[in-house]
């Protein structure tokens, strides 16, 4: 009897001072609102959806003034996309400094037209201008004048290449690349492979080939940051075949909403690491989950 006068007690304060419980009916309103502009933004919709059912989970029940609801629901969506974006990680230089023997491997991979090549010559331009020496090695021998492009950067940084013919094994470069840095005390091999489809199991199972010769300290997905929902089936794919360790997403600068970085992330739990802003040497950010959740979020 006590127990059924107290709730009743308990409800009319709270409609005096203006609360509301979040129900199903009030929080689908505002969630629904919610999931258009994640997926504006160009987060996946299977991610838009999970993101908005945990959001349920995380708000059903709760009591807030009626004036605040949507405000409550966006400051717990700026909670949970922060939690999600900042996985910590070490920095690149202090993982390179924390290994001690040299040379530290990176190994970058991707789909065709990600801007893999670009962001390795990115990357080491990062590395020259903090001390540590480079060694490119060329392992995309079959796209025609990937090495060339690749010759290129090295000549531009001072860099030294190692390259064989073209069509030639792909893993027997990355292992002299290796065997080079190791006989000179070089730092760093990046390795350049061939840009694939998540789907070309052959052209999988030779990037395979490649993690499992050079056994790189690092694997590095190239994506691109305005593909949306492609972004996640790749990044996927790419994290079953050879595991990854962060990520690089191009591109950044086009008009990118930030929701490729969301996506993967919730896909395969591994950071974003930087993105790509530009085609110069100098355009590559260390990426800020603050300033994305701002942007998306608001």
């Amino acid at each position: 009897m006590f127990r059924g006068l107290r709730d009743r007690v308990e409800r009319l304060a709270g409609r005096l001072r203006g609360e509301v419980e979040l129900d199903e009916r009030r929080l689908e309103e505002v969630l629904q609102e919610f999931e258009f502009s994640l997926l504006e933004s160009d987060v996946a919709l299977s991610v838009a959806e999970e993101i908005c059912q945990e959001l349920r989970s995380a708000l059903l029940g709760r009591k807030v003034n009626r004036r605040e609801v949507e405000g409550v629901v966006r400051e717990t969506l700026r909670r949970y996309l922060m939690e999600l974006l900042s996985i910590p990680a070490q920095s690149l230089e202090e993982r390179i400094r924390a290994k001690g023997e040299k040379p530290f491997v990176i190994m970058f991979v991707g789909v065709n037209g990600s801007g893999k090549t670009t962001t390795l010559a990115k990357l080491a331009h990062r590395l020259l201008s903090q001390g540590f020496s480079c060694v490119f090695a060329a392992s995309d021998t079959y796209r025609a004048g990937a090495a060339e492009q690749l010759e290129r950067h090295a000549e531009r940084l001072g860099v030294r290449l190692v390259k064989h013919e073209r069509m030639s094994d792909p893993a027997a470069v990355a292992y002299d690349a290796i065997a080079h840095a190791r006989s000179r005390g070089k730092d760093v091999v990046l390795i350049d492979t061939a840009g694939r489809m998540e789907t070309n199991v052959n052209l999988l199972e030779e990037m395979k080939k490649i993690a499992r010769v050079a056994k790189p300290d690092m694997v590095i997905f190239v994506g691109d940051a305005l593909t949306g929902n492609s972004a996640v089936e790749q990044a996927e794919r790419f994290n079953s075949a050879v595991e990854i360790d962060g990520v690089v997403l191009t591109k950044a600068d086009a008009d990118a909403k930030g929701g490729t970085a969301i996506s993967i992330v919730h896909a395969i739990r591994k950071p974003v690491l930087f993105l790509g802003t530009g085609q110069s040497y100098g355009d590559l950010e260390v990426f800020s989950p603050e300033r994305l959740v701002k942007e998306v979020v608001g």
